[in-house]
């Protein structure tokens, strides 16, 4: 069906007329004596008539590209079919780690090594697709934590802004508490009953200015609830000038803190050694935070008023291009 946004954006359309009614017009009568002082000018006084005179057959011209502006300015649409949507009343807000660490190739992707973020985000992706009816959100973080992407139901616009995001980002440090206060601060913001942040790191926090535990706890008042990932090998081979040796690359990896923010919130803190292992955890996240059944209906909508401004700025165009060019003719005879 047709809509109009601002309807009331027609009580402009008489304002050409009332501007014309009561505004008083310029005197032209003391053009003549002061631009003629000769009688041989009068050729010209004759020839400037004819120039004034020519805007009136654009009258009606420039009548339309007012129309179309007002018709612009209420915001015409269309408004389609309702269309039925899973809701589950759910807010997720996805917290990722893009500090250095997560350049460390521990994981095996399709018999690669690859990094720690490159393995998180093969299976976060699949993990948004399958939230239907969820509002997700993403929190990017590293010396400092920003807001990439607003909680939306758009799930592939999520997981695209993920899979777009690179290390190094948002710093090379590690700020956990700046980015769970980021998270909290845009979810209880939200009337929905259930509120839940993801947070994957594979470090400390070594950077912000909130601590984490005071973060959790300020979480946990607001009703959210922290499921915490610490990801990152137990062991992986280094090669060296006189051989390969085994190494731990998560010894900066501070699980202790992970589990309280976990517990603190009545979440759970998993841990990531592999890929498989991360596929299980999600999975397992998909069970204790199941998507809902019930349905919304929204309409979309398509706006329109992009084609009558496209056709008052045509009229406006052309109506500048025929006073100019009367112009030059006026300049000429005279």
């Amino acid at each position: 069906m047709f809509d109009l946004a601002w309807p009331w954006m027609l009580l402009t359309l008489p304002l050409p007329w009332l501007a014309r009614r009561w505004l008083a017009p310029l005197a032209r009568q003391f053009d003549a004596a002061l631009r003629v002082p000769d009688v041989q000018d009068f050729a010209t006084v004759e020839a400037s008539a004819v120039t004034r005179s020519a805007p009136r057959r654009w009258r009606w011209l420039a009548l339309l590209g007012w129309l179309l502006l007002v018709v612009a300015s209420v915001n015409p649409r269309w408004l389609g079919e309702p269309l039925a949507v899973r809701a589950s009343g759910r807010d997720l807000m996805l917290v990722v780690d893009l500090s250095e660490s997560m350049e460390v190739k521990d994981f095996v992707l399709e018999d690669a090594a690859v990094n720690r973020l490159v393995a998180l985000k093969f299976v976060a992706k699949e993990f948004i697709r399958r939230r239907t009816g969820d509002r997700l959100g993403l929190v990017l973080f590293g010396e400092q934590a920003y807001l990439n992407v607003p909680l939306t139901f758009d799930r592939d616009t999520v997981a695209r802004m993920l899979d777009e995001s690179v290390i190094g980002l948002a710093g090379r440090s590690t700020a956990i508490g700046d980015a769970i206060g980021l998270a909290t601060k845009r979810l209880r913001a939200q009337n929905t009953p259930h509120k839940t942040i993801i947070l994957m790191t594979d470090g400390a926090n070594t950077a912000g200015h909130v601590e984490p535990r005071r973060a959790a706890r300020l979480a946990a008042r607001e009703g959210l609830r922290i499921y915490t990932i610490g990801i990152g090998a137990d062991e992986m081979l280094v090669r060296q000038l006189f051989g390969t040796i085994r190494v731990n690359p998560s010894t900066d990896l501070d699980e202790d803190t992970l589990r309280d923010l976990a517990a603190a919130t009545g979440g759970r803190y998993f841990r990531a050694r592999d890929l498989q292992g991360l596929q299980e955890i999600y999975a397992e996240l998909d069970r204790l935070e199941p998507v809902a059944r019930e349905e919304e209906h929204f309409r979309p909508v398509q706006t329109l008023f992009i084609w009558p401004l496209g056709g008052a700025l045509a009229v406006a165009g052309l109506l500048a291009a025929a006073g100019l060019l009367a112009a030059r003719r006026g300049l000429n005879t005279a």
